[in-house]
């Protein structure tokens, strides 16, 4: 279970285990009611660069549970928006 902590934190389970990631951005996608949470545990992927995770927080069933992103067009809306935060 993913847990979103006051001070800008997020306790995640990665194989088995408990690891404390920061969250690095967030932003509200109002028309699927939910909130897209991008972190990092700052583990570095082969190619060099940190490992950045997003994720999404459905606000209409409101468990809290961070849920993983599937859906192709919803990956590209994502991915619009990260590189508008990048070039801003």
């Amino acid at each position: 279970m993913e847990q979103v902590d006051d001070l800008g934190k997020i306790t995640i389970v990665k194989n088995g285990k408990e690891v404390d990631c920061d969250i690095l951005f967030t932003f509200e996608n109002e028309e699927l009611n939910r909130i897209y949470v991008g972190y990092s545990d700052h583990s570095i992927a082969k190619n060099g660069r940190e490992n950045i995770y997003i994720g999404y927080y459905d606000t209409m069933i409101g468990t809290g549970e961070l849920e993983n992103i599937t859906d192709q067009k919803e990956l590209e809306m994502v991915q619009k928006v990260l590189e508008k935060i990048a070039n801003d």
